[in-house]
């Protein structure tokens, strides 16, 4: 997953020994540093951070709490590197893994040079977005307060902006509007976001737009797809464990495994004689082999695992846990 590289000086070239790849020095006065991107579930992040990075990386859906994992997204200007780190909504977690994904979003507060809070500026300001304000405060961490959605905003926007502002002034928080979903605002966005950041070192190759590695995206887009065809029969009992990945010349063969709670959900998952399984396979398919540039044959199979979101044993074999 690439992208074209923004430095062209010769001085920054990337070389390769021994199959390690050499980050290139940053030029005289760049500025870089890592962005949390904080909010209540359904806000947007994760939209906001594919639009930032030019290229989807983390998956997006109607349904809330789509985030599980802190996902890194990487802009590369000539003036700055950003890595965002997209985090789970923050809510009142219900389960052992809503604690996890909570946690961990509290934990980014305090692991990046600046936040970004992001709110729905469609709606007014609520108890969710004082709540984590309030967290906010309790930490030294820069924040600009990103008011999203702009372009949904129908009446009342005023009062709706007046509603953020006040909130912001009374935290001497920075402001910006935008809309993730068609892009307006973003480039102001992004020079306020580089004016918080101190001078620094390329932390990645100019290139690279994520850390993960393509068997978590590749699970990340097949449960994407999930969330968009059954929404809320089979809301978020579902994790995704990539078996194998046989690479060829001419196609990728990706074996993946759909672990659900219930019994009742793995028949929703297959449907009548396999339809909606099928159906599953084949978008997921389509978006993996954008992400790979080349063809793909991808095979799903379902399997039951009682209660895993409660369980610590399971939530640490697919991959969730509370991060350092």
């Amino acid at each position: 997953m690439t992208v074209e590289p923004q430095l062209n000086s010769s001085q920054n070239d990337i070389f390769s020994i021994s199959g390690e790849v050499v980050i290139p020095q940053a030029p005289a006065g760049y500025s870089s540093g890592f962005v949390g991107i904080i909010g209540r579930p359904n806000v947007g992040k994760s939209t906001l951070m594919n639009q930032l990075v030019g290229q989807k990386i983390a998956i997006t859906s109607p349904v809330a709490q789509t985030t599980r994992n802190r996902l890194r997204g990487i802009l590369t200007t000539p003036e700055a590197q950003l890595i965002f780190v997209d985090t789970p909504g923050i809510h009142k977690p219900h389960h052992q893994l809503g604690e996890v994904l909570v946690q961990n979003a509290k934990i980014a507060i305090e692991s990046v040079d600046v936040v970004l809070f992001v709110v729905d500026g469609s709606t007014f300001c609520g108890t969710g977005d004082r709540y984590i304000a309030d967290l906010l405060t309790r930490s030294t961490t820069p924040v600009i307060l990103g008011l999203n959605k702009i372009d949904q905003q129908l009446q009342d926007s005023q009062t709706i902006d007046d509603s953020y502002t006040q909130l912001a002034k009374l935290h001497q928080w920075q402001t910006g509007k935008f809309s993730a979903k068609t892009g307006v605002g973003l480039p102001e966005l992004q020079q306020l976001l580089i004016q918080q950041l101190e001078l620094g070192p390329l932390y990645y190759p100019p290139d690279l737009v994520t850390d993960q590695p393509e068997r978590f995206i590749m699970g990340e887009l097949i449960r994407e797809q999930i969330l968009l065809f059954t929404r809320e029969e089979v809301p978020h009992s579902v994790a995704i464990s990539i078996d194998m990945v046989e690479e060829t010349p001419g196609i990728s063969r990706v074996f993946a495994t759909i672990h659900v709670e219930r019994d009742s959900q793995k028949g929703i998952l297959i449907g009548k004689g396999g339809a909606m399984l099928k159906a599953i396979g084949s978008a997921a398919r389509q978006q993996i082999q954008k992400l790979i540039a080349g063809k793909v044959y991808l095979e799903l199979f379902v399997k039951v695992q009682p209660k895993w979101r409660h369980s610590r044993t399971r939530l640490a074999e697919f991959g969730y846990r509370v991060e350092e």
